[in-house]
């Protein structure tokens, strides 16, 4: 029997269900992806190695979105054009930044990330966003979601992060766009993202389809109540909360930003 097989056979199945109920009420609150937490704690909990969890953790957030998307849908707030400008820079920027991945100071990258998200997080306790602003799509405006797709889709080839963390802020602060919409608009833009990094994680043999299934429904079950949470909370409190979250996400990523430097 070989060790890949005996691995199978000791799925921990309910650490893989909390960890998708957790990730889904997260990304359905915050209009992430859910990977940010699936990753570590498939790491943590579940004892895959970083590849297999990364590519597992992808394959998850598929059914996950689904659901989040719909449940933002059907009130209204998804910006499916918006998405779709989104997704063709975020698909061209992948592949520049898994090309780049081997040539840049990724450390450095990743300290500049890290100081990117404190200032989103501060911004996020000053600002109250609008819920019922919406984006204007002129020359300019298109011309921005392009870049910022590109920009998004770079980090996530060389530093491994989901769009949702970078997308929802910066739709928010940047482009004006109510905060609930912004993270329906985020959650559609992973869909088609998700679903190709899936595909080629398949051919590479870098995804536990089955974990990826557990993890997902799992998600399925808490996404929709996470995006009833956060339509139900008011704009600022909505934002203090999301700057919090990026805060605890800002110290995991100094955390591992160390270790890894420590290995380098």
């Amino acid at each position: 029997m070989t060790d890949e097989t005996e691995t199978e056979r000791r799925r921990p199945i309910f650490a893989l269900v909390g960890i998708g109920l957790l990730s889904g009420f997260l990304s359905g609150m915050f209009g992430i992806g859910g990977g940010i937490v699936i990753v570590p704690l498939l790491v943590l909990l579940a004892k895959f190695p970083r590849r297999l969890a990364a590519g597992t953790s992808l394959g998850a957030i598929v059914p996950a979105a689904l659901v989040g998307v719909a449940s933002y849908a059907a009130l209204g707030n998804v910006d499916w054009l918006v998405a779709l400008i989104l997704v063709v820079g975020s698909v061209a920027g992948a592949q520049v930044g898994a090309h780049l991945l081997h040539k840049l100071p990724v450390q450095a990258i990743r300290w500049a990330f890290i100081v990117f998200l404190a200032a989103v997080a501060v911004s996020l306790f000053l600002i109250v966003p609008s819920r019922d602003a919406e984006l204007e799509l002129d020359v300019l405006p298109i011309i921005g979601l392009v870049v910022l797709g590109f920009v998004t889709g770079v980090l996530s080839g060389i530093l491994g992060v989901g769009g949702g963390i970078v997308i929802v802020p910066m739709l928010i602060l940047l482009f004006g766009l109510g905060d609930v919409a912004a993270k329906g608009t985020s959650l559609a833009m992973m869909i088609p993202t998700a679903i190709s990094g899936t595909i080629g994680n398949l051919r590479r043999k870098n995804v536990d389809l089955v974990a990826a299934l557990i993890v997902g429904l799992a998600a399925c079950v808490t996404t929709a109540l996470g995006a009833a949470a956060a339509v139900a909370l008011d704009p600022q409190t909505a934002s203090i909360i999301f700057g919090a979250f990026l805060v605890v996400l800002i110290v995991r990523l100094v955390v591992e930003a160390i270790k890894l430097g420590h290995k380098e």
